[in-house]
């Protein structure tokens, strides 16, 4: 299936399989683009030469494009976007809007920059600024997350910018994306379904967990770190939300010190990250300082497999998910259905004189 963004990037399927930190490792996104999907490795939580070494793990894994997130607010940003070009990495994503002059030397080098956004007017900025695609990611999607759904924003976006449009927000199957498809998009974005993969190395209790919510056990709390967060329920999410403001900082504080550890950080730089983060995102002190919690809850969980410690972000789609497939199967899945689906619509009945012909298996041309 053509569309815009695989003739964009290179790959065979319009998928993309998101950076989400500790999980988004090699052998995730290796065994995505091994699939044809588009697999992008997760860096925040890495050192420079943890990432250049997960680069080269992935190049080594597979032929196929990949991709790596950024972060645009982190004060060694250009240090890892030279190096994704010196080590031909083919797409930049972000989930902050990287700045006019960050987009401009990614390109110049070959490296196609997407960004990921919440709002129609961060998607007409990056798009203004030069970004070759955007990901808009509706209110159903995990992690950090907005409050419009996906079919309320992704149209909103595709009728506002020229850019090919990837949906993100309660994707798991063909039937999504054909329907983000007919908006106008030109590919989806998963991450809680690729999570919920033989591939993941997330510990196998934790995906336990995963599959037996429901719904309604899928909630958005401010509690982690003072902006909304998509996660399963948990009594440490409860704890979370009683403890109060005072109770969190000191555990803030107990958290940005066991990352500064892990990452090699000094005080300083982390400093320099948080100002830039209360910047781009117009944050209190007390919410920049709270942002020191997310990737230690989040390791917990995801590597040390301590639900009781972590916290476990997920989109509403984990509420309908039952298997965990291996990338393979689950793109090769994705990918029938959404045939299946075409075609059941393609044969319902003769066209309309004025739409022009297309073949089974594809979507009528937009206009």
């Amino acid at each position: 299936m053509e569309t815009a963004f695989t003739k964009l990037v290179g790959v065979e399927h319009p998928i993309v399989q998101t950076g989400m930190g500790w999980v988004a490792g090699p052998r995730l996104v290796s065994a995505a683009a091994n699939a044809g999907a588009l697999g992008i490795l997760a860096s925040a939580t890495m050192t420079l030469e943890q990432l250049r070494s997960a680069v080269r793990e992935v190049a080594s894994r597979t032929d196929a494009p990949f991709g790596v997130n950024l972060r645009a607010d982190a004060g060694d940003a250009a240090e890892r976007a030279r190096l994704i070009v010196d080590e031909g990495v083919r797409v930049a994503s972000f989930a902050l809007a990287p700045s006019k002059e960050l987009i401009a030397r990614l390109k110049d080098a070959g490296v196609v920059v997407i960004p990921s956004v919440g709002a129609r007017r961060h998607a007409e900025k990056v798009a203004a600024w030069g970004a070759d695609a955007v990901i808009v990611q509706g209110g159903e999607g995990g992690g950090h997350t907005g409050d419009v759904a996906t079919t309320v924003l992704v149209p909103q976006v595709v009728d506002a910018v020229d850019v090919p449009v990837i949906a993100a927000g309660g994707f798991h199957d063909g039937r999504g994306l054909v329907a983000a498809l007919s908006y106008g998009a030109a590919g989806i974005a998963m991450g809680t379904r690729f999570l919920l993969t033989s591939d993941s190395t997330v510990p196998d209790a934790v995906k336990a967990e995963y599959l037996k919510a429901g719904v309604r056990d899928v909630t958005v709390t401010t509690a982690v770190d003072g902006l909304p967060h998509r996660m399963l329920r948990s009594e440490l999410v409860a704890s979370l939300e009683r403890a109060g403001r005072a109770r969190a900082l000191v555990r803030a504080v107990r958290h940005a010190a066991g990352f500064r550890k892990l990452s090699g950080l000094s005080w300083s730089r982390m400093v320099r990250d948080g100002l830039a983060m209360k910047h781009g995102k117009e944050l209190s002190w007390s919410q920049v300082l709270l942002a020191a919690n997310t990737p230690m809850l989040l390791k917990a969980s995801m590597v040390e497999g301590r639900t009781d410690l972590g916290v476990m972000a997920s989109g509403q789609v984990a509420g309908v998910i039952e298997d965990l497939p291996s990338c393979a199967e689950l793109v090769s899945r994705v990918m029938a259905e959404a045939h299946t689906v075409l075609d059941r619509l393609h044969h319902l009945g003769p066209p309309h004189p004025l739409d022009p012909p297309h073949p089974p298996g594809t979507l009528p041309p937009p206009g």
